[in-house]
């Protein structure tokens, strides 16, 4: 006979009588945490791995506190605000834009031209070109201008070791003040449309711990090779450009013209005016008194003739006109052999062995040192002209006439 037990609900008990009523060992493992080898509290231990990777994204990572902090990047661009600057005794007689150059360093020849063309550079309240002079006391009014930031002093990339060992090698004449080159035919002295590689660019590799680069002087045509005067500080190009202006500086180039001119020794005098066309600028004989007609003196001299039908001519510019000597030789009817702008002689046949490139070299210039003294440079024959020199019997150790034309 089976009994049926009937369950009955339990009287609830209290915390510490459930507690009492555990098996010791249960109520030890509790407090003292779980033995070796034994499994750790199941939800506590869940519950701090589940926190443990919160808490590490929201905490911020510690960081030493002799550790400097990370330098933020240099700007390309350095925003300057509008100010007001006095021309110096140094910048007296400066053009604007060598003045803006020598002031700004990183400016660009576009953003000189564009500041000056728009009037915001204001000289005593007034428009100025970039072309006009500064005289001491005068108050330049200079706007905003984007710099571009100079280049750290370091050590140079491979590419700029390569333009430093190129102009090394164009060095005629170098000192603390002043650079003279022996610009190749080809390579242009100042950037324009699609210039990659020009001089003024080259010469960004030689800027001092000050972020000064030396500055061009004056210019030659992409063409003529021969020598160009930099100024490698802001005294010397203040000197240098002020001898120009006062024409104590002397300057002799060398080409190769078809024919003979007569007489053999002449002096040229005529009005330039520059035309310009979407392609091409070209200077034209102008009359006095033409819009944009400028003044011109060119003294020539025939050195030594070959047959007649060749001369090579010694010339000595007075004023410095753009294309001046190709434009007056041409004038005369005997152009420059290879000019592709002026040589106007139909039917004319280039002599065998001879190339069809500008025959025009910057022979020689003579000035007065900034510190004292004359610096007197020559440049040697290009390549081409030396093949031509060779081939027509030419002489480059002759007598130069030139020596004995006037200065003015």
């Amino acid at each position: 006979m089976s009994r049926r037990i009937k369950r009955m609900n339990p009287k609830p008990r209290s915390r510490d009588e459930r507690e009492d009523a555990r098996p010791h060992h249960a109520r030890s493992a509790k407090k003292a945490g779980p033995r070796p080898g034994g499994k750790p509290p199941r939800f506590a231990g869940e519950r701090a791995e589940r926190r443990a990777p919160e808490r590490a994204e929201r905490r911020p990572p510690k960081v030493p506190q002799d550790r400097p902090a990370p330098e933020k990047p240099v700007e390309a661009l350095l925003p300057t605000k509008v100010q007001t600057v006095t021309v110096t005794a140094d910048e007296n007689n400066m053009r604007v834009d060598r003045f803006l150059e020598a002031r700004f360093p990183g400016l660009s020849f576009s953003h000189i031209q564009r500041v000056v063309r728009k009037g915001e550079l204001r000289v005593d309240g007034k428009r100025v070109d970039s072309k006009d002079r500064l005289e001491e006391g005068q108050s330049v009014r200079i706007p905003p201008l984007k710099l571009d930031a100079p280049k750290a002093v370091g050590e140079l990339s491979e590419a700029a070791q390569k333009t430093l060992k190129a102009l090394k090698e164009m060095t005629i004449f170098e000192d603390d003040d002043v650079l003279v080159l022996n610009k190749p035919a080809g390579l242009a002295v100042q950037g324009g449309s699609g210039m990659t590689r020009h001089v003024d660019q080259m010469l960004e590799v030689m800027r001092d711990a000050k972020g000064q680069k030396p500055r061009l002087v004056h210019r030659i045509d992409r063409e003529t090779s021969g020598c160009l005067l930099i100024a490698k500080t802001r005294f010397a190009a203040s000197h240098l450009t002020g001898a120009f202006r006062s024409r104590s500086a002397r300057k002799v180039y060398w080409a190769l013209v078809p024919g003979l001119p007569k007489p053999k020794q002449g002096r040229i005098s005529t009005f330039l005016a520059k035309e310009e066309s979407e392609d091409d600028t070209i200077m034209r004989i102008a009359q006095h008194g033409d819009e944009g007609a400028s003044h011109a003196v060119t003294y020539y001299a025939v050195v030594e003739t070959a047959g007649n039908k060749l001369t090579w001519v010694s010339l000595k510019p007075v004023t410095g006109r753009t294309h001046q000597l190709r434009a007056h030789m041409a004038h005369i009817g005997h152009p420059i052999v290879g000019d592709p702008k002026y040589f106007n002689i139909e039917n004319w046949q280039l002599p065998g062995g001879l190339q069809n490139r500008l025959h025009l070299l910057a022979r020689r210039i003579v000035i007065p040192h900034p510190r004292g003294g004359v610096i007197d440079a020559t440049a040697p024959l290009p390549p081409h002209m030396q093949q031509s020199w060779n081939l027509l019997g030419l002489d480059a150790t002759r007598f130069d006439p030139i020596e004995n034309a006037p200065e003015e």
